[in-house]
């Protein structure tokens, strides 16, 4: 394995692909020249990556949920009763834990035990054992483009059998498909796996056929301050239009406070098409997505419906591309296509209402900007610095020296030392900024954004802030107030 930023020429792609396909016997489904044939036949409304720009274009935001269960037949209906009773726009097929962690042998036992059953006693879908033709089968089931959503650090396979199946997009990253997810995997190999799924993107792209790629914005969706997610998600949209990915969709977790999170999401379009134009990739296609809340939920589902609005409606302003949906029993665990079509219908409510309206450029929201490109530019320039201006490679020694630093990431990679906390108007904040490479202004700024809460508080700027603001929105307020 030798990771560089560098395209993989056919000859190096086509013979990853002979180690790939082998990894489970319905590797030997995938037949690209067919599935070329296939993809290119596939209407522009069934075409993930199309919608997409069509959306934006208009400047409508698209819902889409997440969901996905183990059996055909059963995946098949409730992702039918999503776009039908609930109005998706665009559909998920959540991936199941054991595919996520390439347990494939787990999954087939999964399966034989939910047909006995009669229900899906896998909690996603296990799209690389049912294969090319059972994947078609779901694509050709439904109504809407389809996407694969998952948490894979090793998503070559998956990535082969989703886009040959007619599913023209693929949720994932080096980044931000280990940190959040994995504790042992190392960065550089889940860089270099991640190489080949959007080379096999590119791929598809210089045949003719739009792919999107998505990098998954809320990282761990826990008090994540937006220059991290932004960073994070620029440098997987630069690694992936080097191995010549076109379609880009950006994505940013909902923080809670709706200035910073407008903010956020404008900071990281402006910037990422800033950094692809800068780095001479210059004809790929910037989308964005806004996650609704991430973290705990009210159980009560009438207060969990106001989290989903709050959502709703920042997206909407920000002119998200596209929004994630959560269903009022996040708090119960697996939702029932009910709930989860409730809050689609709950979403698109909002959207309607507050479509063609954006938040108006205000001083405070001015500056917000400023302080999210100031805080990237200072997290992404010193990953090309070390990396010596190969941004593959320095993402590797920066994660190690914690110039990206996620927090309550689970990988032994992460080093853990910078914290965050809410400010006095609920914006979060960096408490400890550890190795990340910010200048004296920048610390100052946010330093002093939290001695404005404490004073507030009558409290110590301290740890206690950033638990009290864990647990906050599950209690029915934004701040961890003392």
């Amino acid at each position: 394995m030798k990771l560089k930023n560098r395209k993989l020429s056919e000859d190096e792609f086509f013979d990853l692909r002979k180690e790939v396909l082998s990894q489970w016997p319905t590797g030997k489904e995938v037949n690209l020249k067919e599935a070329v044939d296939y993809l290119k036949k596939v209407p522009d409304e069934m075409n993930f990556a199309k919608k997409l720009k069509k959306a934006k274009e208009e400047g409508i935001t698209l819902a889409q949920p997440r969901a996905g269960v183990g059996l055909i037949d059963k995946h098949i209906e409730l992702m039918n009763f999503l776009s039908k009773e609930g109005g998706a726009d665009l559909l998920p097929c959540t991936i199941d834990s054991y595919t996520r962690q390439n347990r494939y042998k787990e999954c087939e036992v999964g399966i034989e035990d939910s047909i006995k059953e009669g229900r899906s006693l896998l909690n996603g879908f296990p799209a690389v054992n049912h294969g090319v033709k059972g994947c078609r089968e779901v694509f050709e089931g439904v109504d809407k483009p389809l996407q694969a959503r998952h948490g894979t650090p090793d998503s070559r396979l998956l990535s082969e059998i989703i886009h040959a199946s007619g599913w023209t997009s693929n949720e994932g990253g080096g980044i931000s498909y280990n940190i959040p997810y994995a504790k042992n995997v190392s960065v550089e190999k889940t860089l270099y796996d991640w190489q080949y799924c959007d080379r096999l993107a590119g791929f598809y792209e210089e045949q003719g056929i739009e792919i999107n790629r998505e990098p998954f914005g809320p990282l761990t969706g826990t008090l994540v301050p937006p220059s991290i997610s932004n960073a994070v998600a620029i440098i997987e949209g630069l690694l992936a239009a080097e191995q010549g990915v076109k379609s880009i969709t950006l994505g940013y977790g909902q923080g809670g406070n709706l200035n910073q999170d407008i903010a956020a999401v404008k900071a990281l379009e402006e910037q990422a098409e800033s950094y692809l134009k800068r780095f001479g990739y210059k004809d790929c296609y910037v989308t964005t997505v806004f996650h609704q809340w991430m973290g705990g939920f009210p159980e009560d589902e009438a207060k969990a419906f106001g989290v989903i609005s709050m959502g709703s409606m920042a997206a909407a302003l920000a002119g998200a591309t596209k929004v994630i949906v959560k269903t009022p029993h996040e708090a119960h665990g697996i939702p029932t296509k009910e709930a989860n079509a409730a809050g689609i219908r709950n979403t698109k409510m909002t959207l309607s209402i507050y479509e063609g309206q954006k938040m108006f450029m205000s001083r405070e929201l001015e500056e917000e900007i400023e302080i999210i490109k100031a805080e990237t530019d200072c997290i992404i320039n010193k990953i090309i610095e070390v990396g010596k201006g190969d941004i593959a490679l320095g993402t590797v020694k920066g994660i190690e020296m914690g110039i990206i630093d996620i927090p309550f990431g689970p990988s032994k990679f992460n080093l853990g030392q910078m914290m965050p906390a809410r400010d006095n108007q609920g914006a979060i904040r960096y408490l400890l900024t550890g190795n990340l490479p910010f200048t004296n202004e920048i610390i100052d700024y946010n330093r002093s954004k939290l001695e404005e809460r404490g004073r507030y508080e009558d409290r110590k700027v301290d740890f206690k802030m950033t638990i009290d603001d864990i647990y906050a929105v599950s209690r029915g307020k934004l701040i961890g107030r003392k």
